[in-house]
């Protein structure tokens, strides 16, 4: 039996995955169990514990090796769990070398100092299981210190793949039948910024759509968008094929909260940049992170993140309930009970559900390019998830004409 990878969190962690997968069958890693955990929240660590548990459980003879940036940030949390096998850090598990020996491993943590890792090597992943788009890492780690983030500690400061390289993986890609690639990073507007010449992730993208002409779309994940370089923003505008849907790291729509969350960016720099692009380019969708009850943020505060939504016109939410992570600035400041924040995250839940179907209803009566995920549903280049009504193959574009909204998908008949 090959490895089991369990993944937790963002989509760098599960390009990372596929990359572990790789390594782990290349050394004949067989019947173990690899979790691949997140930091984000508290939460994200709890169920990452609870999954151990029942790995242990169902696969009772199987090495248990937890890794990720949980792993990273408290390894002795996982060391101390009888459960676990081995425990290594975001380093260390893309290191071929961590699975040719674990089996006669006596050091049972493998972790070392994340920020003393200065360069990003290309992982070349060729393939990504079950998934219709590939995910190709092209930046790691973030030099910001936003009040309430654990994530620099689990992933180092900034560094960014040589573009030769990555554009060398998007061609293995693109060959190996990807019609849509989504470049992940931590901090993906850093890009270039530690290489040479000081590139963007803007220059970026234009030489892989430039040197790839066969591949249909490139999308970005999670974006700052007061670092975005004029050159994306010319992408934007006149390359269809880079993907009209933006996530966007918000956090928050009060101005006090996000000055206390040590972010850069005002509410008003949201609003204007999202009226900016959305004028230069109509059939644009935006996306954002957002927190619900941060520390010190009163009412009026949580309603100026609900008007965002609206004056910003974002469709796509991402809520976090603020989960205080030790080590932080964030978790020394004044907390709210944890019903506020739970009822705040609640409202903001619906308010962002309420945005999406909205946003969907907008497009009924339109003809959409969509890659179908399984055989009868995908997503729109805006990232709106669709049902078709006839059958599609997975991992092909095909024409949606969109006949009906049920507030959360799309429905449609393919052209």
């Amino acid at each position: 039996m090959s490895a089991e990878i369990i993944t937790f969190g963002c989509r760098l962690n599960a390009y990372e995955s596929e990359a572990i997968r790789a390594r782990a069958a290349a050394a004949g890693v067989r019947n173990a169990v690899i979790l691949n955990t997140c930091a984000v929240t508290a939460e994200a660590v709890r169920q990452s514990r609870q999954a151990i548990r029942k790995a242990r459980r169902s696969r009772p003879g199987a090495t248990i090796i937890v890794t990720g940036c949980a792993a990273q940030i408290e390894p002795h949390t996982y060391s101390a769990m009888p459960e676990v096998d081995l425990v290594l850090g975001n380093a260390e598990k893309l290191d071929a070398g961590s699975y040719a020996d674990f089996g006669g491993a006596t050091e049972r943590v493998r972790v070392n100092d994340i920020f003393a890792v200065e360069q990003l090597a290309p992982q070349f992943v060729d393939a990504f299981e079950g998934k219709a788009r590939a995910f190709l890492q092209v930046q790691n780690g973030c030099n910001h210190r936003c009040t309430f983030c654990i994530i620099p500690y689990g992933r180092g400061n900034s560094r960014s793949v040589p573009i030769g390289a990555v554009i060398e993986e998007a061609r293995r890609l693109v060959e190996n039948g990807y019609a849509e690639i989504a470049l992940t990073g931590v901090d993906l507007t850093a890009y270039g910024a530690d290489l040479p010449g000081s590139l963007t992730l803007g220059q970026l993208c234009r030489k892989i759509l430039k040197f790839l002409p066969e591949l249909r779309r490139l999308r970005l994940s999670s974006i700052d968008s007061i670092e975005l370089d004029a050159e994306l923003m010319r992408l934007i505008v006149e390359d269809a094929r880079l993907a009209p849907h933006l996530h966007l790291s918000v956090q928050s729509g009060d101005d006090m909260i996000l000055k206390r969350m040590k972010r850069r960016h005002t509410r008003g720099h949201t609003i204007e940049f999202c009226q900016n692009v959305r004028r230069r380019r109509p059939d644009v969708a935006f996306g954002a992170d957002l927190i619900a009850g941060f520390p010190t943020e009163t009412e009026q505060m949580f309603e100026n993140t609900l008007r965002l939504v609206d004056e910003a016109e974002l469709s796509y939410l991402h809520v976090f309930p603020f989960s205080p992570r030790k080590g932080t600035p964030a978790a020394r400041m004044p907390q709210l009970p944890k019903s506020v924040v739970a009822e705040r995250a609640s409202r903001l839940r619906s308010k962002g559900q309420a945005a999406l179907a909205k946003r969907l209803a907008a497009l009924v009566g339109t003809t959409q390019l969509a890659l179908a995920e399984g055989e009868l549903g995908g997503r729109t280049g805006c990232f709106a998830p669709v049902r078709f009504q006839q059958k599609a193959t997975p991992g092909v574009f095909v024409r949606a004409r969109i006949a009906g909204s049920t507030g959360s998908a799309l429905i449609a008949e393919i052209a």
